[in-house]
């Protein structure tokens, strides 16, 4: 696969010329270098009104387009698809596999998505590397990163097959969590010696956990279920650049700024915008607002030292752990963006979500003057 881009221009002040380097959202386009032959596809869990546009696809992609379709396995268990002997035929011909035990990364050329919003955050959390491009239909509820209707699925699977659509590439965010192993901590606690010096056997024992995810929407540091304000330190590129005093913080792509961070009053970002937005959530703070840093930078997030409470976080909703003192959430912006196929163009496709999901600047529209009113003027 090939994502293509325009860049423009050149400029001249003076006897100096430099090249000015703007992205056109609208020209990443999807190519193949050959035709895909596989394709995996995401069905939403317990929703029974999935199952039949399910079953159509799969006979779509392995009948007429003669694909190979990697299912989950726990997909196939739904009794209404294990007890389907007209779907058996093309059931047997699935590939299979199971969430955090099977490796598919290399095997899967496009993927499909049919539910919600949650789908396509599910489907980033299967590829911890490079992300095949990403087809959503909207089937959920609301459906603001899924800009595909199904009912003329044929065609615009066709059309994505052939390599003829536009793409925008989200942003995901690489995050490290770093703990303090507490049992080693206390091992070497019990074993130092009378004068206080650690022996040096009992010091090279001493190790942290490492935890590496991949984030398309957001990851959230909250106080979980302590009374307490959480009370959590901020770092950038290794200052510190502020403490948070609240009930947490967002840390969130653009994708996800139209997620959890608009809710806690972040503004919304196009995906496009090479950025990392931090949205503090119910600070104890009347000038807290939430802030855009570049792209590039690294965010530490700890607890502060004088933190009454352990914290917790989240990322995209998923993996919910305790964070106590002396662990680390360590943030940058991944190099391995979400292939997302556009319906129109990113643009279009951005704003026609904002209307239609959101609601955006709805609002009855002003009266014009009537002849009379316009006199007085």
């Amino acid at each position: 696969m090939k994502i293509f881009q325009n860049i423009m221009s050149d400029r001249s002040f003076g006897s100096a010329t430099w090249k000015w380097h703007i992205q056109d959202p609208a020209s990443q386009r999807l190519t193949w270098n050959k035709p895909p032959k596989s394709v995996l596809v995401i069905k939403k869990i317990r929703d029974a009104s999935l199952l039949q546009p399910f079953k159509d696809l799969c006979i779509y992609l392995s009948e007429v387009n003669s694909m190979i379709v990697y299912v989950e396995k726990k997909v196939l268990e739904d009794p209404a698809i294990a007890n389907d002997d007209s779907f058996g035929p093309v059931k047997k011909k699935f590939c299979t596999f199971s969430e955090d035990y099977d490796d598919i990364s290399n095997q899967i050329d496009f993927i499909i998505c049919l539910g919600g919003d949650g789908t396509l955050l599910y489907a980033s959390s299967l590829f911890p590397g490079s992300v095949p491009p990403v087809m959503a239909f909207h089937l959920g509820s609301l459906g603001f990163l899924t800009p595909f209707n199904f009912e003329n699925f044929q065609s615009q699977v066709t059309q994505v097959i052939e390599g003829n659509a536009a793409l925008v590439l989200r942003s995901r965010l690489k995050v490290k969590v770093v703990k303090e192993h507490r049992e080693k901590k206390t091992m070497i606690q019990n074993g130092i010696e009378e004068n206080g010096v650690m022996s040096p056997s009992l010091e090279k024992e001493m190790f942290k956990q490492v935890m590496q995810y991949q984030v398309l929407n957001e990851v959230v540091v909250d106080r979980g279920p302590s009374s307490y304000l959480s009370n959590v330190d901020v770092f950038l590129d290794g200052h510190l650049i502020t403490t948070v005093q609240g009930d947490g913080v967002i840390v969130s792509t653009p994708t996800g700024s139209t997620a959890y961070a608009a809710a806690a009053g972040a503004s919304m970002i196009h995906p496009n915008v090479p950025a990392i937005m931090i949205t503090p959530i119910c600070p104890h703070s009347l000038s807290f607002r939430p802030i855009v840093v570049p792209a590039g930078v690294e965010l530490k997030i700890m607890l502060s030292p004088d933190a009454r409470n352990t914290a917790w976080v989240s990322f995209d909703g998923r993996k919910r752990q305790e964070i106590c003192h002396g662990d680390s959430i360590n943030i940058t912006t991944s190099c391995y963006p979400l292939p997302s196929i556009c319906f129109q163009d990113p643009v279009s496709d951005w704003f026609e979500s904002l209307a239609e999901c959101l609601h955006w600047n709805v609002r009855k529209k002003q009266n014009n003057f009537t002849v009379d009113e316009e006199e007085e003027f």
